[in-house]
């Protein structure tokens, strides 16, 4: 006997035929991956094939469907619109209606007569190793008994959503072959949601686990609507790479009876971190277990209220894990203009074409092929339009907002988070958009660009390591994948220099000392850890007095040298009592980049080391900071660039 409804630990992941895939994998998860997972219970497909039979659906939605173009947007409109006002008239049979009411009636024994419940779709074809299908079918959040069978309608009208039938059509699936079921689960009264993936969605980068995280329930995250804080996890280890805050000026919350309401954030939290250390770490161990349990990268929602955190959906990523790893496709700009706009960079690629400013999904019919769509944010009814787009450009968002997720998975640029784009950009304006560093930049006219594409398979081995020289952390992702054995020279200045920008003894004057040794600490680990376990040498800031000087604030600390490239710079300058505390800081941003983030992959070197007095001075120093040779592997060494290095070569080691 066919079963119209199932409890959510009834079911596993071999079950997609009969819960969609994000309810298999929920089950999967409850029983197998053992992390906190809301209860619930499934309407299944073979409830939402009975629907259809008994109101005689499938003839009309076959005769709408039929030489459809969905190409033809006003065509498409039309047609979608038609069949879901169809399946809404519709009746739920009978014993349909009764066997889904009374599995509510279960939960509110176990969680009380005002349970409020979220109800997702759940297609058959759906977070699928090579089609997220990602958006396609509708969700609805704080639903009440009283409307629990019109959502799960909705969900069911919802396959034929204009998206959903435009995506089917471009992957290849027969309408007819997906199928619809319902999720309905408990519902999480989030004080702060979000996504996460278990690689970088951008660069592919497979040792961390990248969370975004808002105020209030986690749609606005995925819609695009707010900027949410963003945390890098070193998946190894655990250790925070890095933590960027968002604006998070808007909320969406529970309203009073039911549904959900817009709500702004008050000044204090938009300025904090909805996520304290201890709990993006918890959720970095959840992504670990889920990903180890389903063997490939994933893309995960999550929501924590006032009792804990809890995974609500997780699905495999379908953009970077299909990417093939032996070929490195680079993009390079040849020419640059005037900067329009920046924002977050989505695929490290560039685009090109006319400017189409749209305000309003109402206007999606006057978009043209190879046009650059600009707006505030997408959301799936866009998707028509996106995938014959050269690149997107959207006013607010993050990356794992609809605009970033799907134009990762069409390969096209986008720069998110772009503010003031429909203003600044005009109508028609031929723009380039950048996406191959971050921050994205839209430039002013059509510029020129190449591709260059190559083949890492059939380099030769070598019976010597073969290291790398990095200049700024952008460079180590794509540096890493290249078969390497480390990198023999990372210059600390350079990171100073983009990640800062100003003298260490300006800002210890100015008490923000905690500032220079997070940020150089996040700058020094995004060039390590992508080589992780392999190696990297981290020379020790060997700016001369001259460049100091053109840091900010540095003119009033650095004296006037004749000849700074033989003057106060290297050790002489790290034991001198005049700079002694700015070392002392870049001392602590090292150890924590080894004993906080466990990088212990990070060598350090003594640049312009003239004497041993020089270099014993300057390794108590490092000792004092915690930073003891020998002391959990760490490896110290000199740069041999002196006479007096090579003379005493042998005291110097």
């Amino acid at each position: 006997m066919k079963r119209h409804v199932v409890w959510f630990n009834e079911v596993r992941n071999k079950d997609v035929g009969l819960v969609g895939g994000k309810v298999a994998s929920l089950g999967e998860m409850i029983q197998k991956v053992k992390v906190p997972v809301p209860d619930g219970f499934a309407v299944t497909a073979d409830a939402y094939k009975y629907f259809i039979r008994e109101n005689g659906l499938d003839k009309i939605i076959k005769k709408e469907l039929k030489n459809l173009n969905v190409h033809d947007i006003k065509q498409l409109q039309k047609a979608g619109k038609k069949i879901r006002q169809d399946i809404l008239r519709a009746k739920l049979p009978e014993d349909l209606k009764k066997d889904i009411m009374n599995h509510f009636k279960k939960m509110q024994k176990k969680y009380g007569k005002n349970l409020r419940v979220a109800v997702r779709s759940s297609a058959t074809a759906e977070d699928l190793p090579d089609a997220s299908f990602a958006g396609q079918q509708e969700s609805y959040m704080n639903v009440t008994e009283k409307d629990l069978l019109e959502k799960v309608k909705a969900c069911f009208a919802s396959l034929f959503t204009d998206r959903a039938i435009s995506y089917r059509e471009d992957k290849k699936f027969d309408h007819f072959s997906v199928y619809l079921s319902v999720g309905v689960q408990k519902m999480v009264d989030s004080q702060a949601a979000g996504v996460m993936f278990t690689l970088d969605p951008d660069t592919g980068f497979e040792n961390t686990v990248v969370i975004n995280g808002s105020w209030g329930l986690g749609d606005y995250v995925v819609q695009g609507k707010v900027t949410p804080d963003e945390y890098y996890v070193f998946k190894p280890t655990l250790g925070i790479l890095k933590k960027k805050l968002g604006s998070k000026r808007i909320m969406e919350v529970r309203a009073g009876k039911s549904g959900v309401k817009k709500k702004i954030v008050p000044k204090t939290k938009q300025n904090m971190f909805v996520l304290t250390d201890k709990e993006v770490q918890t959720l970095a161990e959840y992504a670990k277990k889920i990903e180890d349990h389903y063997g490939r990268p994933m893309d995960i929602e999550w929501a924590k209220d006032a009792n804990g955190l809890y995974i609500l959906q997780a699905r495999p990523e379908t953009v970077q894990s299909l990417k093939r790893k032996n070929i490195l496709e680079t993009y390079k700009l040849q020419q640059k203009s005037r900067i329009l706009v920046q924002g977050q960079a989505i695929g490290r690629k560039i685009g090109a074409g006319k400017a189409n400013i749209i305000k309003n999904v109402s206007g999606i019919r006057n978009f043209k092929k190879g046009q650059v769509l600009v707006t505030e944010i997408t959301d799936p009814d866009w998707e028509p339009i996106m995938k014959i787009a050269s690149a997107i450009v959207t006013e607010k968002g993050g990356r794992t907002s609809h605009a970033a997720i799907v134009s990762r998975e069409l390969g096209i640029p986008a720069v998110i988070g772009a503010e003031g784009a429909t203003k600044k950009i005009k109508q028609g304006q031929p723009v380039t958009v950048d996406c191959t560093k971050d921050p994205g930049t839209v430039w002013s006219g059509a510029l020129k660009y190449k591709i260059e594409k190559r083949s890492i398979e059939k380099l030769p081995k070598t019976k010597t390591d073969v290291l790398v020289n990095i200049g700024i952390p952008e460079e180590a992702l794509e540096a890493s994948r290249l078969p390497v054995d480390g990198v023999g020279l990372a210059r600390e200045e350079f990171i100073i220099n983009s990640y800062i920008g100003e003298h260490p003894l300006a800002m210890i004057e100015q008490g923000r000392e905690d500032e220079f040794i997070e940020k150089l600490a996040t700058g020094v680990a995004e060039l390590v850890a992508p080589f992780y376990p392999r190696p990297v040498i981290v020379r020790l800031s060997d700016f001369k007095s001259n460049e100091y000087a053109n840091l900010k604030g540095g003119k009033k600390f650095e004296p006037e040298e004749n000849n700074p490239m033989i003057g106060w710079r290297g050790a002489s300058r790290y034991i001198d009592p005049a700079f002694e505390q700015a070392f002392r800081l870049e001392c602590r941003a090292l150890k924590k980049v080894r004993d906080e983030m466990g990088l212990t992959n990070m060598i350090v070197m003594i640049p312009f080391c003239r004497t041993l007095e020089e270099a014993k001075k300057t390794i108590r120093i490092m000792a004092s900071e915690g930073l003891r040779r020998g002391k959990n592997g760490l490896k110290i060494f000199v740069m041999a660039e002196i006479p007096s290095n090579i003379v005493l070569a042998d005291k110097f080691s």
